[in-house]
């Protein structure tokens, strides 16, 4: 497509039509995402990233729903990237967490998008974070990030994101799972929802008592466990009060430049990367391969050897 300056100007202004297709160039890696991404990276760094994860059936699109409506009442303009597992069969979204969330879709100043984690595991994909590089650009404050809470995209969501909230709830014994998914290592708030129901206040006391025993985390920050209900709209409040704690504690300590600097090394490299396997790859490359993959697989060669004789 042309990237003219009339239609990143329009991307700019908020308006949702540029945004939905500027983000869909991104997604599909169609003509023009570069050129895209090159010229908005100068309006990127404003917003404030808050990834929300945890183990399916937390309530984290009913949590998103009601901190979005939160932010949104204080004069935030706010951006939503629900992040589903990949169908195997479209290489699309499968759960469409978009649909939970028509009613705060609406608001003026929102913009949701559902995507797809096309990672191998299940990870976010490069394409999620260039996504929210396009809300960045168009003026969000805030970036809420929610996962589907399986496989890699726990440990990805925490690198991405300013801020990583984890969902859980009193049931199942969530707070040992909690430890062995390696949730403990990348919350820097535990939320525990659906509070009303039986068991809540154990869970939050062996929550704490974990992150008590637990040594200090790098940036010196002290996790907190906050108990809200986010079909009714309690703990919500607290919640924000908590974002914005941590957030004033990332930037007073200078842990917010060297996390998004992290951030930035590793698009490089994942920028250098792509471009090299893209180059390489070239029609007689594929061919030789192709050529030979019959003595690999029949040991009459190995696939060491045959690397070393391509890249020279």
């Amino acid at each position: 497509m042309k990237i003219d300056d009339n239609f990143l100007e329009r991307v700019y202004s908020g308006d949702k039509r540029a945004i939905a297709r500027a983000i869909s160039v991104v997604e599909d890696e169609s003509e023009g995402r570069e050129e895209i991404l090159r010229k908005i990276y100068p309006k990127t760094g404003r917003a404030y990233k808050i990834g929300i994860t945890g183990p399916p059936g937390a309530g984290k699109s009913t949590l998103t729903n009601a901190l979005v409506k939160l932010l949104v009442s204080q004069g935030y303009k706010v951006g939503v990237i629900a992040i589903d597992p990949t169908s195997p069969f479209t290489g699309g979204a499968l759960l469409g967490d978009r649909i939970r969330m028509t009613d705060v879709g609406m608001l003026e100043g929102v913009y949701i998008r559902s995507m797809a984690t096309r990672g191998s595991l299940g990870g976010l994909s490069m394409n999620v974070v260039e996504a929210c590089d396009v809300l960045d650009a168009c003026g969000k404050d805030f970036i809420l990030i929610e996962t589907v809470g399986v496989g890699q995209s726990e440990l990805d969501i925490a690198k991405t994101a300013d801020s990583t909230i984890v969902v859980l709830v009193p049931e199942s014994g969530d707070a040992i799972q909690a430890m062995k998914a390696g949730l403990m290592e990348i919350a820097d708030i535990f939320v525990l929802n659906k509070s009303d129901r039986e068991g809540a206040d154990g869970v939050a006391a062996t929550l704490k008592n974990i992150i008590h025993l637990k040594p200090p985390t790098e940036d010196n920050w002290i996790i907190n466990v906050l108990k809200t209900v986010g079909s009714l709209n309690k703990g919500i409040e607290e919640l924000l009060a908590e974002i914005e704690k941590h957030k004033k504690h990332l930037e007073e300590s200078g842990w917010l430049k060297k996390k998004r600097i992290a951030n930035l090394t590793k698009k490089i490299y994942e920028l250098v990367h792509n471009r090299l396997d893209y180059t390489f790859w070239n029609d007689e490359k594929r061919k030789t391969l192709a050529e030979n993959l019959d003595e690999l697989y029949e040991k009459k060669q190995d696939p060491y050897t045959y690397v070393d004789t391509l890249m020279k």
